[in-house]
């Protein structure tokens, strides 16, 4: 089943914007992917959220590209920015790439985005959306999944279990 990311903004709105809004506080960001062998590559990207999809573009042939094409799951880390407060929290995606070869969707994005010619484009289907933060002396986790309802995960700094919010 594919879940995209205007499907994720229909279900947790509210959790939709601030996980958007974290990624577009920076360019770059991290992506994960997978090598021939199966051990993972770590590059950076730029995201684009248009169209109610998220999009991920890349060079033409570059090894990020060549690994989606091969095997479409990846991970997305938010560019956690400067100093060590977190005050925006933390966003993670993880998914799978769709490569786009349609030529109407190619020419709207590049119209739109202007981006260097030519290109690879990917859409993300969504498998998990978390968002990490600090609420006083807990970690907090919000964690999303197509097949689930929002969970709300708090960890704090003692020994005890983590607990999860009810309602």
């Amino acid at each position: 089943m594919t879940f995209t990311w205007a499907d994720f903004v229909s279900a947790e709105p509210h959790f939709a914007e601030t996980v958007q809004r974290r990624f577009e506080q920076y360019v770059h960001h991290v992506l994960a992917t997978l090598r021939k062998d199966g051990s993972p590559r770590l590059t950076g990207l730029e995201v684009t959220f248009k169209f109610g999809e998220l999009w991920l573009g890349m060079m033409p042939n570059s090894l990020k590209a060549l690994d989606l094409a091969r095997d479409p799951r990846f991970a997305l880390h938010a560019n956690p920015g400067e100093g060590s407060e977190m005050a925006d929290g933390d966003a993670k995606i993880a998914g799978r790439a769709v490569e786009i070869t349609d030529e109407e969707t190619l020419v709207r994005f590049a119209a739109e985005v202007e981006p260097p010619l030519p290109f690879h484009l990917f859409r993300v289907d969504l498998g998990e959306v978390v968002w990490t933060g600090l609420d006083g002396e807990d970690l907090v986790m919000r964690i999303w999944r197509p097949d689930r309802p929002l969970r709300t995960v708090r960890r704090g700094s003692g020994e005890g279990p983590p607990r999860e919010d009810q309602g």
